[in-house]
């Protein structure tokens, strides 16, 4: 029998305001890991970047009741990590930076929850930064709950006050407090216990998230609501508007600390894992009987932005790839899509797969983990999605939040007003601007490579999906023209030192290059033919230009987040194991002014 009270929370916030970090300082006061490295962000991807890409549970057991927490991600590109989540607890910790207050993640997040009915509790985290003003931060948030239209409860929220890389939470600013117990007590008081089991009671338990593995195939992560689940418990899956589906539980599993553990049982209240159903989706029910109530479908943000992943044909065509084939990439992505859910995949397009994604950091992590398991593939330049609808087209928006010094709003504004947006706010706040703006997703394509430039580097900038609007119009960008090898072989320093004028190159001296390859960008403009094999003329008479030296500008080597960002239509991106390059679509330059006419 079900012997400990639980407690189920969720923890949000916009990207960077400390959320696992404070995940992981619960596990470790709670005694959930013994590990001090031990962190959420388990992922090499997501440690490299220090960032969180999957939503991920862990289970600790504070006073006798255990707390299952739901670590979220951040970005607004894998906002549909969230939104499942947030069906399946009770309550949610709302973290938000002392310094830098409410961020439009933090909206997203935050309006879901609202929606919901669930009741925050609001943490400011990061109190001992050096700008942190901690009663303005918690005022904005005030100002946020009101504006998305809390109610008189949930505008009545809970402040705690933490760092969370100290491990330190408090209820008041004066408190003194070495660890998370204030935090801890503020769970137990404020979050109400999961129903329990009740004996006799019909089993309902909703998906709400998946996993794959290599032995058991499909996993689902699913909060049971009512009854009990068994090992080996014959179930039916049950969707509205569908006929129910048999099936058997196979694996039973339930977290502690951020190990699964195997369990013959579980009860109302408990998070677990499920193994034993290949075709099980998010938000279908299991439950015991067929006659049972489905609970309410979750819904899914649909994607912004779509580009083909196609078989890497170029001259440099399966020297590093493990899997190179079209069939390899298909099965590669029909498993990416038991577990990312923000993805759509059209198979049905010859050669290449059309992929539908959430923003380009959603899909560069896609291509990211594919070349670090051995595949080899081409991508075409991202484009915003336009729905055909009867009163016209429809193309996705985005409200972007940007922070910067004062002293470069002229260029950023007139920058992203050249690509459609409009202003819908400016504060003002001593040496910086907080500007927030609205625009298509087209618009933003591309531009965030800019964005650093114009405020080097000291700007802020985020946005988040606001869905889909009448379409904006021709969008003029002044794209930087291509620098295209002509020839084939390895780039010489003599040749790239005559062309660094010319632009910012990609690729330094002993770089292998092929004919149709993009080596660099040409500051006016145009597409530009050069030869960077091109040696020094040798001759045994000595001219004044003979002995000057050498200097080249340190090149900017494309990663594939700048890749996505900078190639034009006519471009793919080539991404293997150990490469990232960019190439015409056609190579030949003959060929390309044909096709041109």
């Amino acid at each position: 029998m079900q012997a400990k009270e639980t407690r189920n929370i969720a923890i949000i916030a916009h990207v960077d305001h400390g959320k696992t970090t404070l995940t992981d300082a619960i596990m470790r006061q709670t005694g959930a890991v013994t590990d001090a490295s031990a962190t959420m962000d388990s992922n090499s991807l997501e440690q490299e970047r220090g960032i969180t890409i999957y939503a991920k549970n862990t289970s600790v057991e504070y006073k006798d009741t255990k707390i299952n927490i739901v670590d979220t991600p951040g970005h607004a590109d894998f906002g549909s990590e969230v939104e499942r989540v947030l069906r399946s607890i009770d309550s949610v910790l709302l973290i938000v930076d002392a310094q830098e207050g409410p961020m439009p993640q933090t909206r997203f997040v935050l309006k879901k929850s609202l929606e919901l009915g669930l009741k925050p509790i609001v943490v400011i985290n990061k109190i001992d930064k050096p700008a942190a003003d901690p009663h303005k931060a918690e005022e904005q948030v005030l100002e946020l709950f009101l504006e998305l239209g809390a109610n008189d409860e949930q505008a009545d929220f809970t402040v705690v006050y933490a760092i969370g890389r100290q491990g330190i939470a408090k209820r008041s600013l004066a408190d003194e407090s070495a660890d998370l117990t204030p935090l801890l007590d503020t769970i137990l008081e404020k979050v109400p216990p999961a129903k329990g089991y009740s004996e006799g009671e019909v089993l309902r338990a909703q998906v709400f998230n998946l996993g794959y593995d290599n032995f058991l195939g499909r996993l689902a992560i699913a909060r049971i609501y009512e009854g009990e689940l068994k090992y080996g418990q014959n179930v039916h899956i049950l969707h509205d508007g569908q006929t129910p589906r048999k099936g058997k539980v196979t694996k039973l599993f339930i977290f502690k600390g951020i190990e699964r553990v195997e369990s013959n049982i579980a009860y109302a209240g408990d998070i677990v894992i499920v193994a034993g159903f290949s075709d099980i989706n998010i938000g279908e029910t299991i439950s015991d009987i067929e006659a049972a109530k489905p609970l309410d479908a979750i819904a899914v943000d649909e994607p912004t932005i779509a580009l083909d992943f196609v078989v890497n044909n170029s001259p440099f065509a399966g020297r590093e790839g493990k899997y190179v084939t079209t069939r390899q990439i298909r099965e590669r992505l029909e498993r990416e899509l038991e577990v990312n859910v923000g993805l759509k995949v059209s198979f049905d397009n010859g050669d290449s797969c059309k992929v539908y994604g959430r923003g380009e950091m959603h899909i560069s992590i896609l291509l990211e983990n594919m070349r670090r398991e051995g595949y080899e593939l081409q991508v075409s330049q991202p484009q915003a999605i336009i729905e055909e609808r009867e009163d016209g087209k429809y193309e996705p928006f985005e409200e972007v939040t940007v922070d910067i010094p004062s002293e470069f709003q002229g260029v950023v504004i007139e920058r992203l007003g050249r690509r459609a947006f409009i202003m819908q706010d400016m504060i003002m706040h001593e040496n910086q601007v907080r500007l927030i703006l609205e625009g298509p997703t087209r618009g933003l394509l591309g531009y965030k490579g800019q964005f650093i430039i114009d405020t080097r580097g000291e700007g802020i900038i985020c946005s988040r999906v606001l869905g889909f609007k009448p379409f904006a119009g021709e969008i003029k960008k002044r794209q930087s023209g291509s620098m295209v090898s002509m020839a084939a072989g390895k780039a010489l320093g003599f040749s790239l030192w005559n062309l660094q004028d010319r632009g910012q190159l990609y690729i330094g001296a002993g770089a292998e290059v092929y004919e149709g390859m993009v080596i660099g960008n040409t500051s006016k403009g145009e597409e530009m033919m050069v030869n960077p094999t091109k040696g020094k003329q040798l001759s045994n008479v000595r001219s004044s230009g003979t002995d000057e030296a050498l200097t080249l500008t340190p090149h900017r080597p494309l990663s594939i987040e700048l890749g996505l960002e900078i190639m034009s239509i006519d471009e793919y991106l080539e991404v293997t194991p150990q490469s990232v390059r960019l190439r015409k679509q056609v190579l030949k330059e003959t060929d390309r002014t044909k096709s041109r006419r």
